[in-house]
């Protein structure tokens, strides 16, 4: 999968760019608060996820500004695509999003289209951040591989947005307690389904986690992912994804109703799940150091892409934002010999810090604006 043109023009401090990327590396240069990771934002949400910045889209139209848009043509082992995002803002603020000259009526099919790694300095919260940073991360990573997941995903949110708002008018007497059970069958249904994928997508990235942790650590240190789920027992994933599953999921939900009409918000369930990180069986949240953390964030990303590449005809485009340079010679060679069959987007304040090996077009960034040198 490759990026073979790009449009962007006002996009945060962006304006006026085009390019046609290599379809090797691509090397954005500059020093800092030039635009660098804002061309691979314009570029990341084409893939129809969220911005990696966590922003919201209001955020995407520069402040002087009041239109924005990003372009990409794309080619895969089939056929190459167009998608276009378009936002303005103001009192008729409105978000236009086409793929292949259609209109879209939101970004759910851009999902399919166009698949993405990126890599953030931010990377390090999958580790040391909240049970909610990994547990968005798993999703996102298993979706690539089935994008069916999104719907559940999005279903179940807006069901749990339901029974939240239920509790509180239980809470206040203002709502019948009986209403609920009728949500809680509805969120069984879906978290069920989730609990499942997230736990067999665990299953399969500890593994290449733990191969790659081995060699990029000289194979002195052993890392270990566990899903550890609010409702299921390792064991009960061995069973298949049926009634019985659900029955267990809704009598969770059931057991703590009353404390969650008492609280106003919902504590089972697979928004309470936790994904265990250890190394050599230690907690890598508490007690991992810097290096550890970061090779084990770093880990987790090549291993996600390993899992993309193998399951799909057609490998992820790669995003390193001034990521390589903080990287030691052998790091950096790790991660090379890992995409170097994918098409990499790569910022860096200084390319003399990057691998010789590292070769492609060099996209100079200054304002927002980019000159080429082949």
């Amino acid at each position: 999968m490759n990026i073979t043109y790009a449009e962007i023009d006002g996009f945060r401090n962006l304006k006026g760019i085009s390019f046609e990327p290599d379809p090797r590396y691509n090397i954005i240069v500059g020093p800092n608060a030039q635009g660098k990771t804002n061309l691979l934002e314009a570029m990341w949400i084409l893939s129809g996820c969220r911005s990696f910045r966590g922003s919201k889209e209001k955020d995407f139209v520069a402040l002087d500004g009041n239109r924005m848009y990003s372009r990409i043509r794309l080619r895969d082992s089939v056929r190459e695509h167009k998608i276009s995002y378009e936002m303005t803002k103001g009192s008729n603020a409105q978000k236009t999003v086409f793929l292949n000259g259609v209109k879209q009526k939101g970004t759910r099919a851009l999902f399919d289209v166009f698949k993405c790694i990126a890599f953030i300095p931010d990377d390090v919260d999958i580790i040391k951040g909240s049970p909610e940073k990994r547990r968005n991360f798993v999703d996102m990573a298993a979706s690539q591989l089935n994008p069916l997941f999104v719907v559940h995903i999005a279903k179940h949110n807006a069901i749990m947005n339901q029974r939240n708002a239920l509790l509180k008018e239980i809470m206040q007497g203002s709502a019948n307690g009986n209403i609920l059970e009728i949500w809680d069958r509805q969120a069984a249904h879906e978290g069920v389904l989730i609990s499942y994928m997230r736990s067999e997508y665990i299953t399969r990235i500890n593994e290449i986690c733990g191969r790659l942790y081995q060699t990029i650590s000289g194979g002195d240190e052993k890392l270990e992912l566990e899903y550890r789920s609010n409702v299921f027992r390792p064991e009960d994933f061995e069973k298949p994804c049926g009634e019985e599953a659900f029955e267990r999921y809704f009598r969770k939900l059931r057991e703590t109703a009353e404390y969650d009409i008492r609280t106003g918000s919902t504590h089972s369930g697979v928004n309470r799940d936790e994904i265990s990180i250890k190394i050599n069986g230690v907690s890598a949240r508490d007690f991992g150091s810097q290096g550890q953390v970061k090779s084990a964030a770093l880990v987790m990303k090549l291993a996600q892409a390993e899992i993309f590449t193998k399951r799909s005809k057609d490998p992820p485009v790669v995003f390193l934002d001034d990521v390589m340079g903080e990287l030691d010679e052998k790091r950096q060679k790790f991660v090379f010999d890992m995409i170097k069959s994918m098409q990499v987007f790569l910022t860096t304040p200084n390319e003399s810090a990057l691998l010789p090996e590292i070769k492609g077009k060099i996209l100079r960034i200054s304002g927002g604006s980019i000159t080429e040198e082949a």
